[in-house]
């Protein structure tokens, strides 16, 4: 252990004593040297220690060494302020603005403390000038989509400022998952974000798994890939189908639309549900792929494959589809690091960030799937992306069906390990999940953090807009496609 932080492992447990707690000053040194030398912020939040105290951590990722990093600072409630990290490294903006509202922490020379989630009273950012106007669109839309309020400040059909307002839904789930039964709270991570379920699941199971120390089969694990990658390749599809409605070519539109329900049918297979819950428990999963089943299964990735391959080809060579998701809201690989991007948006900025790769556990610890990255920032490249890693995927899938392991797929978790913790990172298909999870002396969870990768990611949907065209808005919306209920909680 080094005198500044503790060095863990992806989903491994670790005693809470040996996290080092800091004088503030040297805290944020830490901090800041450590994102200015290759790391960057995995989560910051604040647990209260004892009356009148908070424990500020910090986790911090050094992706090239696969090292994260933790370290601790103490707060008096008389005292609940520091000098802001934001102006230095902009990824924590919103961390801190968390940290503003949910303790009442002051981020002294922050340059927007408005409230995450919590709304009422705060105002807008506002341009002043001749002919400027604003475009309110949400927090109820049109079709089927969940609340969000997006204020535009325009000149003409030019957009100078796109601000993001939610937080109309938050459920307390952090709360939740730390008060709930333990036999209730897989469901709960399931229920994070609808579309995610194997995703948040994934990673509540490895803290869990992490926290009592267990290993589940080789089996375990290759279903569990097979399963998520699978979620993957079905919002990955979905989403190439959106944005071909989105710009009227509708060959593409239908073809991946279909392509989407075939992997869900395919989950279905699996765990007898479309969206694979009930699939993945602390422990291993709770249904197999029969042995009658897995030749038709195989069958059925390698038609996917081909289909997938042919229409990819059809909607990336079309010069009326290049013509409208190129140069279309993008965002530079300077803004992306800034803003602390993760997941198929960072990689269409050029940002090699994939926890598989970075931070591997279960599968893929042994099967390399090679992370995509393109550089243009686009809405091209967040398409094109979306078609590399899907093709990635069912490579990566078809190999485990050639070669799954035998053994039991499951065996249940006992006690957790006292006063401890764990840090559990998921590559889902939206991005880095992270689960955080601490234990008291009893082995009962008392704190439990979330970070949907939405979180990192809402904020370059506003720097995408910036300078575009306000009927660019649907196009570039729909190619982050980030979470209200991940980000909301």
């Amino acid at each position: 252990m080094s005198a500044l932080f503790v060095v863990i492992k992806n989903a491994a447990s670790t005693p809470t004593e040996m996290i080092p707690i800091l004088s503030m000053e040297i805290w944020r040194s830490w901090v800041l040297e450590t994102c200015k030398t290759g790391g960057r912020v995995l989560a910051l939040f604040a647990i209260p220690k004892k009356d009148p105290e908070l424990r500020l951590f910090a986790v911090l990722g050094i992706d090239v060494k696969g090292e994260i990093r933790v370290a601790a600072t103490d707060l008096p409630t008389n005292g609940l302020r520091y000098s802001s990290l934001t102006p230095e490294i902009p990824e924590v903006h919103l961390f801190e603005r968390e940290l503003a509202e949910n303790h009442g922490i002051l981020c002294e020379g922050h340059p927007w403390l408005k409230p995450v989630r919590k709304l009422e009273g705060y105002p807008f950012y506002r341009f002043e000038g001749e002919e400027v106007h604003e475009v309110a669109v949400g927090p109820v839309h049109a079709g089927i989509i969940e609340p969000g309020h997006f204020r535009f400040q325009c000149h003409g059909e030019k957009v100078f400022n796109l601000e993001i307002q939610l937080g109309y839904q938050h459920r307390g789930v952090e709360k939740l998952m730390a008060a709930a039964k333990p036999s209730l709270c897989a469901t709960l991570a399931e229920s994070i974000a609808g579309d995610t379920v194997l995703g948040h699941g994934l990673a509540y199971c490895h803290a869990i798994e992490g926290l009592c120390g267990k290993s589940v089969s080789q089996r375990a694990k290759r279903l569990r890939a097979i399963a998520l990658e699978l979620e993957r390749l079905a919002n990955h599809a979905g989403d190439l189908s959106a944005l071909a409605g989105d710009i009227g070519f509708l060959p593409a539109n239908a073809y991946f639309g279909r392509l989407r329900g075939e992997f869900l049918n395919l989950l279905m297979e699996i765990s007898g549900n479309r969206f694979g819950r009930s699939l993945v428990r602390p422990g291993g999963v709770l249904f197999d792929i029969a042995k009658e089943s897995l030749a038709n299964f195989q069958k059925r990735i390698a038609q996917a494959a081909t289909e997938m391959k042919e229409v990819a080809e059809l909607f990336f060579s079309t010069p009326s589809v290049l013509s409208r998701l190129e140069h279309t809201g993008s965002v530079s690989t300077g803004i992306a690091k800034d803003l602390g991007l993760v997941g198929p948006a960072a990689r269409a900025s050029n940002l090699l960030r994939d926890i598989r790769h970075d931070y591997p556990t279960g599968a893929y610890r042994f099967e390399y799937i090679p992370p995509m990255r393109l550089s243009s920032g686009d809405v091209y490249a967040r398409a094109r992306i979306r078609s590399l890693e899907s093709k990635k995927s069912l490579e990566f899938i078809s190999e485990q069906l050639k070669s799954l392991p035998l053994g039991k797929i499951f065996t249940p978790c006992h006690a957790l390990n006292p006063s401890s913790f764990s840090v559990s990172l998921i590559e889902g298909w939206r991005g880095e999940i992270a689960h955080i999870v601490f234990t008291n002396e009893q082995g009962e969870i008392t704190n439990y953090k979330i970070v949907d990768p939405s979180f990192h990611n809402w904020m370059a949907l506003a720097m995408a807009m910036r300078e575009g065209q306000i009927s660019d808005f649907p196009l570039c919306n729909k190619s982050f496609n980030l979470s209200y209920a991940g980000h909301d909680l």
